[in-house]
């Protein structure tokens, strides 16, 4: 009677054990979308998550744990766009136009978290090694999109031009300047073309 009733106590203590780890990454997620990694305390952590201190130290050693849970929760939430949608696109100005649309509308959707993030960067060596995994995933978008048009003298242009059009930072300068996304990506489909 006792073994059957503590697999089902452990099973319960493991899926409460979950459930809090579940609800401190939620709590880190969203102070980092509104405050940013550099403000977001673990005093404050605790308490949106409805535990205390101890018990996010239990959890996650140190704030690379905290960001490695962060950002993988973040990106099932928000999927970045999947550059197989459109690399089948022959035509390189469709190809260009699909990728940047569903680029620019993956960065207007996420912006309040990239600004955060992108402005802490610099103060975390654990942050700036998934955001460095982030940016490479953003060259070989860029890549995937300048692989559509033929090799010739143009080619290195084009792929800096690109490399420079998948950038966070460039979409939040034209944003910036009230460029909508339609503008921005026929900007761009000009500069290529130029």
């Amino acid at each position: 009677m006792r073994s059957a009733k503590r697999p089902y106590v452990l099973r319960v203590r493991g899926e409460r054990v979950a459930e809090t780890r579940a609800r401190i990454v939620e709590a880190i997620m969203r102070l980092h979308q509104e405050v940013g990694p550099r403000n977001t305390t673990v005093s404050a952590i605790a308490a949106r998550a409805g535990v205390e201190r101890l018990t996010v130290y239990r959890h996650f050693e140190d704030e690379a744990a905290m960001f490695v849970a962060c950002s993988q929760h973040y990106l099932e939430l928000n999927p970045p766009p999947d550059p197989s949608a459109w690399a089948v696109d022959l035509d390189p100005a469709r190809r260009v136009q699909r990728g940047l649309e569903d680029l620019y509308s993956f960065f207007g959707r996420t912006s309040p978290m990239f600004e955060k993030i992108y402005r802490d960067v610099g103060e975390y060596a654990s942050l700036k090694q998934i955001m460095g995994q982030f940016d490479a995933y953003l060259r070989n978008l860029a890549d995937d999109l300048a692989a559509a048009w033929p090799c010739d003298k143009a080619t290195a242009r084009r792929r800096m031009i690109l490399r420079h059009a998948v950038k966070f930072a460039t979409w939040q300068s034209f944003q910036a300047e009230s460029v909508d996304d339609g503008h921005k990506i026929e900007l761009i489909r000009q500069w290529l073309s130029g």
